[in-house]
């Protein structure tokens, strides 16, 4: 809990940028909303239902009452007579939008246009969205970019409950492989900079990423309420980075930055599926991952 994740006493101010702006220039499609944040701290996307409290630490492990509480709350407030709703979220979060989309889309009216952008949370080893992603009746648009592949490489020593203690704030260089996984820090380097992997570490982080690509699946993305941007950063959560939302160079496919497909995807003016086929390794974008 030091780390400001896992209790709402030690969670340190949000920055609104990014899609989550209020400036036209920054966030030209989203700029004039509602923006609601729900803070992460139950360790499980939401999901949690236990009654018991652990004896050891204390923790509630309750998550999917805060996410339901929170949802009443802003109906209450207003939200039931939204025109448009987006739920997104990074990391865990990013997973949190694919498995509540749809409870999402149910608790507002029939009328609103309601749709979800998981960005950074399609974790192919943690919950295995790959298998919830084709059974979402809602429109989703899913953002993945290369740390997403890293977060979960790891061999056979990697427990379930590994996924379940990563940090949605880990830097680059803490993703690439659990400590429980490296217990004799042979992947440290690779961490600090992906110049310094091995071949054979290589090896692994494409054979990882082929994985992904077969996880997707193209039935998953077969009409126009399902959209993809996947390129090669080396970075995480980008939707609410200013830099990578709108403008890095880097981080753009086919010369088109990351805000202007999500809204074009939203207002069903075009439906994009894009992939970065060209680079095999992850590319560095200039920026440092939003925390």
């Amino acid at each position: 809990m030091s780390n400001g994740v896992g209790s709402s006493t030690r969670m340190t101010k949000f920055n609104f940028t990014g899609v989550f702006s209020s400036k036209k220039e920054f966030n030209p499609g989203f700029y004039n909303w509602n923006r609601v944040i729900m803070r992460y701290c139950d360790g499980a996307s939401f999901t949690g239902d236990v009654e018991k409290v652990d004896p050891a630490t204390n923790l509630h492990y309750r998550g999917a009452r805060i996410f339901n509480v929170i949802l009443e709350e802003l109906l209450a407030k207003g939200l039931y007579k939204a025109s448009s709703a987006l739920l997104t979220g990074c990391s865990s979060g990013g997973l949190a939008s694919i498995l509540h989309c749809d409870k999402f889309r149910a608790r507002l009216p029939s009328t609103s246009q309601v749709k979800c952008v998981p960005d950074a949370g399609y974790f192919v080893h943690c919950f295995y969205p790959q298998f919830i992603l084709p059974e979402i009746k809602t429109p989703v648009y899913i953002i993945i970019f290369m740390c997403v592949f890293l977060v979960f490489l790891c061999d056979s020593t990697c427990k379930s409950a590994d996924c379940k203690r990563i940090d949605t704030a880990l830097k680059v260089q803490n993703i690439l492989a659990p400590k429980k996984a490296d217990r004799h820090g042979s992947s440290s380097a690779c961490k600090l900079n992906i110049s310094n992997c091995s071949p054979t570490q290589l090896k692994r982080l494409q054979d990882f990423i082929k994985t992904l690509w077969s996880g997707l699946g193209k039935s998953s993305f077969n009409s126009t309420s399902r959209g993809m941007f996947i390129n090669s950063c080396y970075s995480h959560c980008q939707t609410g980075n200013q830099i990578t939302w709108l403008g890095d160079t880097a981080s753009k496919l086919d010369n088109k930055a990351i805000a202007e497909v999500v809204s074009d995807w939203f207002y069903e003016r075009n439906t994009t599926q894009l992939i970065d086929h060209q680079h095999k390794l992850p590319q560095e974008c200039g920026v440092l991952p939003i925390r």
